[in-house]
């Protein structure tokens, strides 16, 4: 019953994970696209913003297909880790806890769910299993893994530039005379 659980988590986690990372990658299923994902990711200080919409939608794409695939399942966890720590700190954390107010729960539960599939692995219903892949699921490389995907994480928010405050109009409008 162990196995059939982690099954059932890992692909509906993964799938889920994986169309949030195609909303972002290819604008499927009502998603922005690398443009207008760009786009946000600049409001945030992320430039240039499609470089980092695409990290972050491949990040979730790859790493969710991986952990619903059940291959390579401590790599997926930490491509879906990484995107959730950046996603918690730089979108959800300031406005709490819980998703109705836009908050990091969902992004903690991706986050969690990786984790705790690295940790126990795909299950003996997965392609790991099947093909015997076993060198990812030694316990001093899913560490290792998590904590790569941590450190990425947190380089990939230090790098991040602070969005410019808007000018008042006043200040753009003899910066623009100026210019001219």
């Amino acid at each position: 019953m162990v196995d059939l659980g982690i099954l059932l988590v890992r692909v509906l986690a993964g799938v889920a994970m994986a169309a949030h990372g195609a909303q972002k990658v290819f604008g499927w299923f009502g998603g922005y696209g690398l443009k207008g994902t760009g786009g946000f990711f600049e409001t945030l200080g992320f430039r240039p913003g499609v470089m980092f919409a695409a990290a972050a939608g491949l990040s979730e794409l790859v790493g969710g297909l991986l952990l619903a695939l059940g291959l390579f399942t401590p790599l997926g966890a930490t491509a879906v880790l990484a995107a959730m720590l950046v996603a918690i700190v730089s979108v959800h954390l300031k406005q709490g806890f819980f998703a109705m107010n836009n908050g990091y729960e969902l992004p903690f539960l991706y986050a969690l769910v990786a984790v705790a599939l690295a940790l126990t692995g795909g299950g003996a219903f997965s392609l790991d299993a099947l093909f015997g892949l076993r060198f990812f699921a030694q316990a001093n490389i899913v560490v290792t893994l998590l904590a790569l995907g941590v450190v990425g994480a947190f380089v990939t928010l230090v790098i991040r530039r602070q969005p410019q405050a808007a000018k008042p109009a006043a200040v753009e409008s003899r910066d623009n005379k100026q210019a001219a």
